[in-house]
């Protein structure tokens, strides 16, 4: 374990881990130290008690709690110990409102948006603890939270993933003694869907997107014509459309897989895309400040589907499934799809996905114009 004089100048240059976290020790106040975690977050911790029950407490972010402060704190906490008075830092503990607001703070430096934004809005949403203290949520509180979410089971799977992700990093955090959702029961991961738009619904969908208001009934019609996910198309920058090249481009940090994605786009997703307004960097803002990109994907779609008539219940992700069914039909290559599709786990794999490194943008091509011009007689 690092060792080191802290001083203000000392703890603002502490080098950021690659992975995990490192401790730096105050040479000055023995058991005193600055943790330092892999998105760049400093938090003081204190050593404490006898030897053979040696316990850690954070006692303040670092710039938050100036360096000077924390010290006194630890000192404080050390010399109580030592006198066998319990400290006010054992009595109490942060409501969970503070807890959240500190994960969070923590989540939104290392994750991409969409994941820190599912954290925001699960934990928000359907774990409402409020100014309770985090070290009093019980198992059963948790509990009682997900068995609302019986009537939708991707949800509460999600929901559950989440929390425990929350209390496992309390727990880290020395916030609790105890991890209420460790001997929680694990709700069951829902069936793969197998929905496929037929033809005739996927031409209605096409066709009732085409009457529909921006952004979503753009947004529909580019997940039908694109095959891309719905967050992907949601958050479509101009600068990553390049028309003269016929050519969108997705950033490695912006898609699920981490990958870079280039795909080619026909002469229909040319057309529409010279049609929609530029109000911005994004294709589809959302509708305040704060809300960079378009976000009302259930109000949307709940007034989309009215619009609709003998369409069974369907997901935008059912587009993307489709969208690969009807390559399959067309007799695109499996390959070829998967490129289109960014899938991870590819057809192509082991050597030949290492030293393969043609990057099928013209076998890409005539995919497109083959899907685009079945979904224009289907259209007609």
């Amino acid at each position: 374990m690092p060792k080191t004089i802290l001083t203000d100048i000392v703890v603002r240059n502490l080098p950021v881990p690659s992975s995990g976290q490192s401790t730096y020790w105050d040479e000055k106040l023995p058991g005193f130290g600055c943790r330092v975690s892999q998105g760049g977050q400093k938090t003081f911790v204190v050593m404490y008690g006898p030897r053979e029950a040696r316990r850690r407490k954070a006692v303040g972010k670092y710039p938050l709690r100036s360096l000077k402060e924390a010290r006194d704190l630890a000192r404080k906490l050390q010399a109580e110990i030592a006198l066998g008075v319990v400290p006010e830092i054992q009595k109490r503990s942060c409501s969970f409102d503070e807890a959240l607001d500190s994960f969070l703070d923590a989540a939104e430096q290392r994750l991409r948006p969409r994941t820190f934004n599912d954290y925001n809005r699960f934990l928000k949403r359907y774990f409402s603890f409020g100014k309770k203290r985090i070290a009093e949520i019980s198992k059963q509180d948790i509990q009682q939270r997900l068995s609302r979410l019986r009537s939708v089971p991707s949800e509460q799977m999600h929901a559950d993933t989440i929390i425990r992700i929350f209390f496992n990093w309390a727990y880290r955090e020395e916030l609790i003694e105890k991890n209420p959702t460790l001997r929680l029961q694990r709700f069951a991961k829902t069936a793969t869907r197998e929905r496929v738009l037929s033809d005739v619904e996927l031409k209605k969908v096409f066709l009732a997107a085409s009457q529909f208001s921006w952004p979503f009934g753009p947004i529909v019609q580019l997940c039908i014509l694109t095959g891309q996910r719905r967050g992907e198309i949601g958050m479509l920058k101009w600068e990553w459309i390049k028309l003269d090249e016929r050519l969108i481009t997705l950033p490695g940090e912006k898609v699920k897989n981490g990958r870079s994605h280039v795909f080619p786009i026909g002469d229909t997703t040319i057309d529409l895309l010279r049609n929609l307004p530029q109000a911005g960097e994004f294709l589809f803002p959302g509708r305040t400040q704060n809300n960079a990109i378009f976000n009302g994907w259930a109000k949307s779609k709940k007034e989309f589907d009215l619009t609709l008539a003998d369409v069974d219940h369907y997901t935008l992700h059912d587009l993307r499934r489709t969208y690969s069914t009807l390559h399959a039909r067309l007799g695109t290559p499996i390959h070829i799809t998967e490129r289109l599709l960014n899938h991870a786990s590819g057809s192509i794999s082991g050597v030949a996905a290492i030293y393969n490194r043609h990057n099928y943008i013209e076998e890409m091509r005539h995919a497109v114009e083959a899907y685009e011009s079945h979904l224009s007689g289907l259209c007609e």
